[in-house]
């Protein structure tokens, strides 16, 4: 791991040279991380860094899915839809191992959306782009083995994919390392003050590590704001002479609660509020239901479901499944706030979900970033490297739309399983099964060095070995239970007091080991 202070190179005199990188990345989220793999990719020296862990807020309270957005079409967001949809296969082929294709059924509501209406949005979402390996969608009949209540007798059935939204940017971080880029978690940025060199204007930044206190100085040509729902907090703080868009700040909570149904696809739900709601496979042993739209004021870390969402969730899926939920029934909830471009719109839930990037010199280069969604996220860090092709004219050319992510360089996840398998005979396939969903080819990366089993080290709790909390420590930046446990394997929902507790001695003896 990068030492913070190895940053300062010793000059000619003894003291401190100031790195100077060409971009500076405010942010661990899909976007800043996305952004700076793409501009490490095409030769830019970048450093990125998260004041928290990667993707510790919105990026790891999505639905976790990968999809075009059916229910956008209804606003007229073509361009939006058509550009989420191709960027489907885009992700099938980068990351097969955390992005799969997942069936939706579509129970028809009569009193709601017309069944013509549901058809013809339908056969817009098939045609806007060009289908690769996705089906197309067909209607179909319900039936008792369905789970739904006996009015919900038709619907429909169509394509989009899920994926494992916290991994998704931890794999955008080490592709970005892996071309160079500096990744600095737990790192805030707390000071920020153009400079010259020259007739080169530059940002002067100072660097808090939020664990130690240690302060470090870098020089960068230019600053990216990619810190979602604090991009204006941020830009009010580092640099207050940006005038700054205006961010619409909307919280979007989730429960799990056990399987309410047994088939492999998810659902998508309509209400009588215009609005829809997910219910989703999740963890083989329980159902993922969200999300809600309501407006947020406050720190965007404090965000919590609240009672009324948990009735409103509670209450669209009980009004659809024959299995009734209750309070009770909740395992686990999340909340995340998504920062959207304020167009004036009256409810959350029309409001767009698409992205608008700000280029400025103040006097130096300032890219500030607003809205987007995880599934566009790619898309958006080529547009920022055609606004940034004016800075860095030497830079090279898009490179990640062909570019497998880390552990995803196979095409048959089978044939991947077979081939570990083989090679670690005394591995448990279910153990084999959830590192390859996780992990892909960087399995191997994983067991390197294991030829038995007594090598996995430790039992920690369900699906945990001491072998993969050392490897999640040394190549994905992960420090806390939390990091672990929720958002690079989401084991949480298995693990005991005790077992977290043995989790957190474990991290805590590999940390003092590590200096």
């Amino acid at each position: 791991m990068t030492d913070i202070m190895a940053e300062a190179k010793q000059g000619a005199d003894g003291e401190a040279q100031v790195q100077i990188y060409d971009l500076l990345v405010i942010g661990g989220g899909i976007n800043g991380v996305g952004i700076a793999a793409d501009a490490a990719g095409r030769g830019l020296s970048v450093l990125l860094c998260e004041k928290s862990d990667l993707a510790s807020a919105t990026s790891s309270a999505s639905s976790k899915l990968i999809h075009g957005g059916l229910r956008y079409l209804e606003t007229w967001q073509f361009r939006l839809v058509r550009e989420s949809l191709a960027e489907r296969e885009v992700l099938l082929r980068a990351a097969p191992h955390i992005v799969s294709p997942m069936r939706f059924r579509l129970p028809h509501h009569k009193a709601l959306r017309p069944a013509w209406m549901i058809r013809a949005g339908l056969f817009l979402y098939d045609h806007l782009s060009k289908r690769v390996s996705l089906p197309a969608s067909r209607a179909l009949r319900f039936s008792a083995t369905d789970g739904l209540n006996p009015q919900f007798n038709r619907g429909f059935e169509y394509s989009d994919c899920w994926v494992d939204d916290a991994r998704l940017v931890v794999l955008n971080a080490m592709q970005a390392r892996n071309h160079g880029a500096t990744i600095l978690t737990r790192t805030q940025c707390v000071r920020l003050e153009p400079a010259m060199q020259g007739n080169e204007p530059l940002w002067n930044a100072e660097l808090k590590n939020c664990i130690t206190g240690q302060l470090i100085k870098v020089s960068a040509r230019c600053v990216v704001n990619a810190t979602g729902p604090w991009v204006s907090t941020v830009a009010r703080t580092l640099y207050p002479l940006s005038p700054g868009e205006q961010v619409r700040l909307v919280k979007g909570s989730h429960i799990v609660v056990p399987r309410i149904h047994e088939r492999d696809e998810a659902y998508l739900l309509q209400n009588a509020d215009g609005r829809v709601v997910f219910v989703i496979p999740f963890q083989q042993r329980y159902s993922l239901i969200g999300t809600t739209e309501q407006d947020y004021e406050g720190d965007p870390a404090l965000a919590s479901i609240s009672d009324e969402e948990t009735e409103y969730l509670l209450s669209v899926a009980t009004q659809y499944f024959s299995k009734p939920l209750q309070r009770s029934d909740i395992q686990h909830h999340f909340s995340g706030v998504r920062p959207l471009m304020d167009d004036g719109t009256e409810n959350a839930s029309k409001a767009s979900r698409d992205y608008s990037l700000a280029l400025q010199n103040l006097p130096a280069p300032l890219l500030t970033i607003y809205g987007g969604k995880i599934t566009t996220y790619r898309k958006l860090s080529e547009v920022a490297m055609h606004k940034l092709r004016q800075i860095f004219p030497q830079m090279k050319s898009a490179w990640t739309a062909t570019a497998a992510l880390p552990g995803g360089d196979f095409a048959d996840t089978a044939q991947l399983r077979q081939q570990i398998a083989q090679q670690y005979p005394w591995l448990d396939q279910t153990l084999i099964r959830a590192w390859v969903h996780r992990y892909g080819t960087l399995t191997h990366t994983l067991l390197a060095g294991a030829v038995k089993r007594e090598d996995l080290g430790r039992w920690i709790g369900p699906g945990l070995y001491e072998i993969e909390v050392r490897y999640l420590y040394c190549y994905e930046w992960a420090r806390t239970s939390d990091d672990i446990l929720w958002r690079r394997t989401k084991l949480g929902l298995e693990f005991t007091a005790s077992e977290r507790a043995l989790l957190e001695e474990i991290l805590a003896a590999i940390n003092t080991s590590a200096g």
